[in-house]
């Protein structure tokens, strides 16, 4: 005789049949993206529940991820990576029936999180760096300033007494460029301005030391890092300083030329052309203070016309068209051949600046100019007294 099973059994069982289909309905999803913020793809998901239940999926080529047949409650989410560059923790609840989206968003979270333990060993040991950088700049700044102060002394010192100053400055030349090569030793690649301000400073330690070959390549490093109107004027200063300090003419005229390249371009980034007639001043005063005055005459006619209200520079370009004169006999006299726009330049100079340091001298050159105008006669008995 077969047993019956009681109704109220059977419906028992069926409730309990019920609860637990519903108790397993849940469906969770969503989307897995990197640092980069795009989609990550091969993320391992584990999901454990706090009875053991266990469940794992992988990311898409999306980055996304679903599960279903959840039971819920709260799951602990554990993301991996094939390469080992990932292993996150994160616990979440999930709904014991429907859909529930949970998104793992590491640009977002690396944010909120700030640097990581090897970020922060990264940025301590940059920001030491950049404190020992500031630290050797500072130093080799203060030894510039120091040679400043030394070098207004030199000039009211008794001649006994400017030996020892002398010294004194090229003890601080050799500091500031120790202390100048070290900082740049310490600048990142990244931080380009302030590399650059370095290399400039290291260029002018330097050409003070009259290591001008140095500190050309000094300041063509700055060029390469920021290029400005100050630093193409710079190099041209130092680059004519090495053409002057030549023996061999071909040398002379690469290096002046190399010059003059670096005077164009200090022109061509500045509109106002101030640069560019401090630089072409500049050639033209290394170039005079070494007596080539013909090759002085073009950097100071380029000099005038960038900057023509300037006072010194219409006064040098007189004086190199001075030193460029020449002389021809012709019978008893001997000619002076005055290059034109030789007396106009010294008229310049006192127009723009009558009581100025150079209105004197270029009104006595005028004179001299006059007096040259008329030849000097060379025959014996007729040359001119020498006034006492």
């Amino acid at each position: 005789m077969r047993r019956l099973i009681p109704l109220f059994g059977t419906l028992a069982i069926a409730l309990l049949l019920a609860t637990t289909a519903k108790a397993q309905n849940g469906h969770v999803m969503g989307q897995v993206t990197g640092r980069d913020g795009k989609p990550w793809a091969d993320v391992t998901v584990v999901l454990k529940n706090d009875t053991g239940q266990s469940l794992t999926v992988k990311t898409d080529k999306d980055g996304k991820y679903s599960q279903i047949g959840m039971r819920g409650g709260v799951y602990t989410f554990t993301l991996t990576d094939a390469a080992h560059t990932l292993n996150f923790v994160e616990k979440h609840q999930i709904a014991s029936d429907g859909d529930t989206e949970i998104n793992f968003n590491f640009k977002q979270l690396a944010a909120q999180q700030g640097p990581s333990e090897e970020q922060q060993k990264v940025q301590a040991d940059s920001q030491n760096k950049f404190k020992q950088m500031q630290t050797h700049f500072n130093a080799g700044k203060a030894a510039m300033d120091d040679s400043s102060t030394l070098r207004a002394q030199l000039r009211a010192a008794p001649p006994d007494q400017k030996s020892a100053i002398q010294d004194k400055m090229n003890a601080d030349y050799q500091t500031a460029i120790t202390e100048f090569e070290q900082a740049e030793q310490g600048v990142t690649a990244k931080d380009v301005k302030n590399h650059a301000i370095v290399w400039a400073s290291l260029g002018q330690a330097y050409e003070s030391a009259s290591r001008f070959d140095d500190a050309a390549n000094a300041y063509q490093k700055a060029i390469e890092l920021q290029p400005t109107p100050d630093y193409y004027t710079q190099a041209a200063t130092a680059l004519a300083n090495v053409a002057v300090g030549q023996t061999d003419p071909a040398v002379t005229s690469a290096k002046l030329a190399e010059a003059n390249a670096d005077c164009d371009k200090a022109a061509a980034l500045d509109p106002t052309q101030a640069a560019s007639a401090r630089c072409w001043k500049n050639v033209g005063i290394v170039l005079n203070n070494k007596g080539d005055f013909k090759d002085s005459v073009a950097p100071l006619q380029k000099a005038t016309q960038a900057g023509p209200k300037d006072a010194q520079a219409w006064f040098l370009l007189g004086s190199a068209y001075t030193g460029s004169i020449d002389a021809k006999q012709e019978g008893d006299k001997m000619t002076y051949i005055i290059p034109p726009g030789t007396a106009d330049a010294y008229q310049k100079c006192i127009d723009l600046d009558p009581n100025g340091p150079y209105a004197a001298q270029a009104k006595q050159n005028l004179d001299a100019l006059a007096a040259m105008g008329g030849g000097e006669s060379t025959a014996v008995g007729l040359r001119p007294k020498k006034k006492k």
